[in-house]
């Protein structure tokens, strides 16, 4: 595949809106850790189960395939520079960010417009990423929250139907 190709490729993905979410975990010292993805699908309502996926190149794909749980957020459209924070490689992306700890010791960032926490279930190789499968076992929302999508490259607003 050529870059011109591998371009067009992607732009054609572009077409298709995603929600913005950010996964995030503490790694085995404890410190926690997270990236932006917008590679988020429900795959079953019973049990309760959800996929995403991270590049193999990651340096985080280790931490995520030990860890026994991790935290999936849905971003809100007051949270872009979280969204940019945690795409980038900055080396502490919890600094100046307002977060807690779960009662199941999973870091949730505070004002998403939802979370799930989620227990590690099965992780698959999918050509340059890692699939990864966890069973949702707490989650919140609020509603009064619009949520943050990406669109032709560029971060959106989803419109609710009238």
């Amino acid at each position: 595949m050529t870059s011109s190709s591998e371009r067009n490729y992607r732009d054609t993905l572009g077409i298709y809106p995603t929600g913005v979410t950010v996964i995030t975990t503490l790694d085995s010292n404890n410190v926690p850790v997270g990236f932006t993805a917008n590679s988020f699908s429900s795959v079953s309502l019973d049990p309760k189960l959800v996929l995403w996926n991270l590049a193999t190149s990651s340096d985080l794909i280790p931490i995520f395939q030990a860890v026994k749980g991790y935290a999936i957020h849905f971003l809100c459209l007051e949270q872009i520079d979280i969204s940019n924070t945690f795409a980038s490689p900055v080396e502490d992306r919890f600094a100046n960010l307002d977060w807690s700890l779960s009662t199941q010791g999973l870091p949730i960032i505070n004002g998403c417009a939802a979370y799930l926490e989620c227990e590690s279930r099965q992780c698959h190789a999918g050509g340059d990423h890692s699939i990864f499968i966890g069973e949702v076992t707490n989650y919140a929302c609020d509603t009064s929250k619009k949520p943050l999508a990406y669109h032709l490259g560029n971060y959106a607003q989803c419109i609710p139907a009238s």
